[in-house]
């Protein structure tokens, strides 16, 4: 990730009596050493390239997550007091002198990271590289965990009347999807791996599966998640990871979803008993070298790893079809990893690639989810649970605290938790 940009300089603040009306502006502050509470942050004017806004969704993100429990992400550390947040959607209240691309009242999709405009990688497209990114959430900039929040209005987008402030709000984890996709392009009938069912893993396999990925197999090691995958994208495979296995075991065992024409939809479960009977086919047909060389030709041609675990990585290694390539979209909070099996790598040259957040992905990002190729309808269910700005704290708890279902208070079924967004008035207004 870049390193965040320098501290931004002191904007005006604004009282109720100026505009006539409570400007009270609740905040989810995470502070050094590792706490989060809710507090009162002032109101800004917006500047003359700026809009003031009312941040109506935020999704929570896996790095709120990270920056709350570690205190970093990599190199990027948190330093001092920061409002989180920059999963968001939200309405224009004012525009700057400036502005003229929108207006008061529009509804908009934030993108949260603001580049200098000025270096080399920004003059070439690649603005998401810039080291001087001011990005939304991450210390020192505030992000959009807020109830009115000035952004440049030059990195809002206005959302036409069919997309909602839910789906606006996860166009930020779609950009992430698409922007993989675009750095790892497949073609119609590609076979990918996923790993990882959270909200970066099903809208990666939405993205692939858009793109015309099939088979597309998605990993986790919460069956909650596998669940909700299945019904999420009806024409995957799922797979149940052990942790207690080793990466090339457990590689070997999601190889065996490729081989033939195995039917996920029709059989359910996690695959677990499907991948037994197809890896002893496998394995009574090794001694043919042209029956092995094609199912190696059946292989993923690319792994979207996205959970940036270690061994998620490794097992990625021993997944993906000799020749492919592993695009590592997730993130960690540790600064290297290790066991990662380098000639294995090495001698079936497989690319590995990282990404960078995203660039100029929330056009088509708009465009896929109004033209119908990211069902909107489904892109919303990733929402299982949504919190009043006022419970910021508790929807960051539910998050944070590692549980990938929850028991609703009265008893019931469990319920998958997958994408929380913390929203302020009416979600779909």
């Amino acid at each position: 990730m870049a390193t965040p940009g320098p501290r931004p300089p002191a904007a005006r603040a604004v009282t109720s009596a100026s505009r006539g009306f409570d400007m009270k502006n609740p905040s989810l502050v995470v502070t050094a050493d590792g706490h989060i509470k809710l507090q009162d942050a002032p109101v800004h004017e917006p500047g003359p390239d700026e809009v003031l806004l009312h941040v109506r969704a935020t999704g929570v993100c896996g790095s709120d997550i990270h920056f709350w429990h570690h205190g970093r992400i990599g190199d990027i550390t948190v330093d001092g007091d920061c409002i989180l947040g920059h999963e968001a959607a939200a309405v224009v209240l004012e525009v700057g002198s400036a502005v003229t691309r929108v207006k008061r009242g529009d509804r908009v999709a934030i993108e949260p990271g603001v580049s200098c405009g000025r270096c080399f990688l920004c003059i070439g497209g690649r603005y998401n590289l810039c080291q001087h990114v001011a990005f939304s959430g991450v210390y020192p900039h505030h992000g959009t965990m807020q109830r009115y929040k000035t952004h440049p209005a030059s990195h809002v987008h206005r959302l036409p009347d069919s997309i909602g402030f839910t789906a606006a709000a996860l166009l930020e984890p779609l950009s992430v999807a698409l922007h993989a996709l675009r750095t790892s392009p497949v073609t119609l009938g590609s076979p990918v791996a996923v790993f990882g069912a959270g909200p970066i893993g099903l809208l990666a396999m939405a993205a692939a599966r858009a793109s015309g990925a099939h088979p597309i197999v998605i990993t986790d090691v919460d069956p909650a998640r596998l669940a909700f995958a299945r019904e999420f994208e009806p024409a995957c495979r799922t797979y149940l990871v052990h942790e207690d296995h080793e990466p090339a075991e457990s590689g070997c065992k999601i190889r065996a979803l490729f081989v033939g024409g195995w039917d996920a939809a029709a059989g359910g479960g996690t695959g677990e008993q499907k991948t037994e009977t197809k890896q002893r086919e496998t394995n009574e047909g090794d001694e043919d070298t042209h029956a092995a060389a094609a199912a190696e030709y059946d292989m993923p041609q690319l792994v979207l790893e996205c959970t940036g675990v270690e061994s998620s990585i490794a097992t990625a290694a021993y997944t993906v079809r000799r020749g492919g390539c592993i695009n590592v979209v997730g993130v960690s909070p540790r600064i290297t990893i290790d066991k990662v099996p380098f000639m294995h790598l090495s001698l079936a040259e497989v690319k590995l690639l990282f990404i960078n957040r995203y660039h100029d992905t929330w056009p088509a990002a708009v465009r896929a989810v109004e033209g119908g190729l990211i069902d909107q309808a489904r892109l919303e269910s990733l929402v299982t649970h949504r919190f009043a700005l006022d419970d910021a704290v508790a929807a960051m708890k539910l998050v944070g605290g590692g549980r990938h279902q929850e028991t609703p208070a009265g008893g019931g079924k469990a319920r998958a938790v997958v994408k929380v967004q913390i929203v302020d008035g009416a979600a779909n207004a």
